[in-house]
């Protein structure tokens, strides 16, 4: 199946607001740091980092504009991470399209789901929980994890189970606070811990 969520990139300053054109070349020479956890071409080889490859550069802009505002406003704005936030902190806007458009042009691996986790996994994933007030995965990440560019939502698919149960923890626990109108969390909120290694497990092989 195809590429994973979350779980996840924003922009220098203010949330959004890089609009320069990434030139995939010049990132490529500027990602030479990201490689050492990403992988030179965003498949990174530790499930605890997520893999970048393939991902929406959009995304990635924008979550390292949020990365580098968490690190300026001491956590209050943005999201706060005591490694990304460190990174991200010297990059400019042309910095982080540049890097962004570098990581989008590569081409992800392809994960694998447990058979025992594709008919539950697939069930919340598609349909959610109407019962608990669950919203279906598919509303913003589309029924192959691929996510939607334009809109800054992550192509979720193929991602790590690791990375994606624990961006589903902090958004639980509201330790990550940079989903736009709190979508994340209200959803994270409602997800028992089998619910979220269930979704993480299916968007393992999910593309």
């Amino acid at each position: 199946m195809k590429k994973l969520l979350v779980a996840a990139l924003m922009l220098g300053g203010l949330s959004g607001t890089a609009t320069a054109d990434g030139d995939a070349k010049a990132g490529q020479t500027k990602s030479a740091v990201c490689g050492a956890c990403h992988g030179v071409d965003g498949n990174s080889p530790v499930a605890m980092y997520p893999r970048l490859a393939g991902q929406h550069a959009s995304y990635m802009i924008k979550e390292l504009a949020d990365l580098k505002l968490g690190l300026t406003s001491g956590g209050k704005e943005g999201r706060y991470d005591p490694v990304m936030s460190a990174m991200a902190a010297s990059l400019s806007p042309q910095d982080m399209a540049d890097i962004s458009a570098y990581f989008e042009s590569q081409k992800p691996v392809q994960g694998k789901t447990p058979k025992a986790d594709v008919t539950q996994g697939r069930q919340l994933y598609m349909g959610g929980d109407l019962a608990r007030g669950i919203t279906a995965c598919t509303a913003c990440h589309g029924p192959d994890g691929n996510g939607l560019g334009l809109a800054k939502y992550p192509d979720i698919s193929g991602q790590y189970p690791e990375y994606i149960k624990a961006q589903l923890e902090k958004f639980r626990a509201g330790q990550r606070q940079n989903d736009p109108n709190h979508v994340m969390r209200d959803v994270a909120a409602k997800l028992t811990d089998n619910d979220i290694q269930l979704l993480a497990n299916y968007l393992a092989g999910l593309h």
